[in-house]
């Protein structure tokens, strides 16, 4: 990555792009379109939630919009980017979940997330998705 988040490889920069479509979705309250980020087998795991598959991350997405995460965006920013091979990336960032009226993430709601990117035809889809809490120290 370089300092201005803008990637020289094309294809990085595509792949790096996905998180924006999470983004889009969430502030739309989407699950549809959030799903539709993910391959058809794509996994989502964040504290105490496993979901497999585009239905399955679509049906705790519609809930957890009426849910938790009502009202709520989410932001993040890389920390990493790297091919793994020439249809797979790994993106590394740091971000959260922002409540109504928040332009910062609380501590609390602070995460570091692995995204497993890959190529299909011509656009990069999430394989797999994982967060954790992130600590500062």
């Amino acid at each position: 990555m370089t300092t201005n988040g803008v990637h020289p490889d094309p294809e990085l920069a595509a792949a790096a792009a996905v998180p924006q479509r999470i983004v889009e979705a969430w502030a739309a309250h989407d699950a549809e379109t959030f799903a539709e980020v993910f391959t058809e087998d794509g996994t989502m795991i964040l504290p105490g939630v496993y979901e497999k598959g585009r239905e399955g991350i679509r049906r705790f997405m519609t809930a957890a919009y009426q849910g938790p995460f009502k009202g709520t965006r989410v932001t993040g920013t890389p920390l990493d980017l790297r091919r793994l091979d020439a249809g797979t990336a790994l993106l590394i960032t740091q971000g959260g979940i922002l409540a109504d009226g928040e332009s910062e993430v609380a501590e609390e709601r602070g995460v570091r997330a692995s995204w497993l990117l890959v190529r299909r035809d011509d656009t990069w889809l999430l394989a797999a998705y994982q967060n954790t809490p992130r600590h500062e120290a």
